[in-house]
Order: C-alpha cells, then sequence, then structure tokens
C-alpha cells in the first residue's frame, strides 16, 4: 500500500477536475496529467507516487459525477432527460442501422460538453451518407484507429450537431454481436435500443416526463 493514501484521492479529484474543467476526454490521460500537475516538478516536492497509487478509471469516474451534482444540481438531470430524449429521435431516424446508445448519455455521467454517442450498423458506408444527406444533416467524416489484440482496425466516425453534440461510430453489420469492454471498468458497454432507452427515461424521469408529456 502507499505511505499516503490520500494521493490516491487527490489525483481522482484532479483528474475529475481536468475532465469538466479542461476538457480532458480520456481517463488515462486525465489521471496523468493530474499526477505530474500534484506531484511533478511543479507540484508538491515533498511526496512521490508509484504506478499503483494512480485511481482506476472507475475511481476517477465517481469523483466527476460527485463534482457534477456539486456544480450543476438539478440542471444535470434536466439536461440529461433533454439529451435522452434527442438521443432517442435520432435512433428512430437511423432505424434502418440498427442504432445503439452508449457513453455517458447511457449511464447517466454527462457533464458541460457531453456529446451523445450512437454505434450504427452498415457494410455500405454510402447507404447511411445518403440517408444523413435526405434527412438534411450536415456533418463531418474521420477515422478513428482502435487497437484489437494485435491488429489496429480503423472505423468511421460520422459528426453532426442536433440541440447536441451527435457521434456516430460505424460498424461493419456482424460487430453488432460483438461484445465491446469500457475502459472504465472493463465491463461489457450497454448498448441500448430505443426500446430499451425509452424504458431508461420513463424510470428515471418520471416527473420530467409527465410535464412534458402533458
Amino acid at each position: 500500500m502507499s505511505k499516503h493514501p490520500t494521493i490516491r484521492i487527490e489525483i481522482a479529484q484532479e483528474a475529475a477536475r481536468l475532465m469538466y474543467d479542461e476538457d480532458v476526454k480520456q481517463y488515462l490521460d486525465a489521471k496523468r496529467l493530474a499526477a505530474k500537475r500534484l506531484f511533478g516538478k511543479s507540484g508538491q516536492q515533498n511526496l512521490r507516487y508509484n504506478p499503483k497509487d494512480l485511481p482506476s478509471n472507475g475511481e476517477i469516474q465517481a469523483a466527476l459525477k460527485a463534482l457534477i451534482l456539486l456544480y450543476e444540481g438539478e440542471d444535470h438531470f434536466h439536461r440529461l432527460y433533454l439529451m435522452r430524449k434527442t438521443a432517442l429521435k435520432i435512433m428512430q431516424q437511423l432505424s434502418p442501422f440498427n442504432p445503439r446508445l452508449i457513453g455517458s448519455v447511457s449511464t447517466g455521467h454527462i457533464r458541460e460538453g457531453s456529446d451523445i454517442d450512437l454505434h450504427v450498423f452498415t457494410d455500405d458506408l454510402e447507404t447511411l451518407l445518403r440517408h444523413l444527406d435526405n434527412l438534411g444533416w450536415q456533418y463531418d467524416l474521420d477515422e478513428v484507429a482502435i487497437k484489437q489484440g494485435n491488429k489496429v482496425q480503423l472505423y468511421t466516425h460520422v459528426y453532426f450537431f442536433l440541440e447536441y453534440p451527435i457521434e456516430l461510430s460505424v460498424y461493419d453489420t456482424l460487430e453488432i454481436r460483438v461484445t465491446q469492454r469500457s475502459s472504465t471498468d472493463g465491463k461489457p458497454i450497454k448498448r441500448l435500443k430505443p426500446k430499451a432507452l425509452i424504458a431508461l427515461i420513463e424510470a428515471e424521469h418520471p416527473e420530467l416526463v409527465m410535464q412534458h408529456d402533458s
């Protein structure tokens, strides 16, 4: 165990602040930068840390959630509801591509600047792009490299804005059967179908559902 048990907590809290205030995207980047700022050359010289002092992604996520609730309070839950409703609308419009909701809008761990992350599945990218064109959505494309074992696979990502930033990760049709794991806790990523998202909205936002539907 570390001689300084507070180091792990301090790094988690600073990493959460970096993700919230400075829009650091990845947990690994946040924890390394937090450790450098707190205990590096420009940080506290009287304390040292080693890799086992670094918090887990789950610990940072918990610290980030606490920070969001502290800063945003009830506004957080209202924005989460609106983002989930927007995600549902988009999924319904992308139904030919079997959309699945993942990420912070699914888990509820959104923060200022969070986007809506969707997986879509097609063996023909052009068919998807024509569909987006017919909907009148303006978008940008990028290729993202994902390491899978010893291989690096390129995946197309589509970015656009409809009330909130949207990111579509495009996969081959058969990959809908592949279970992906979270970088946060190593557990399988939950990919919500539209029906599951409707159930989630009704379960977690009953008062807002009644308010907006009345």
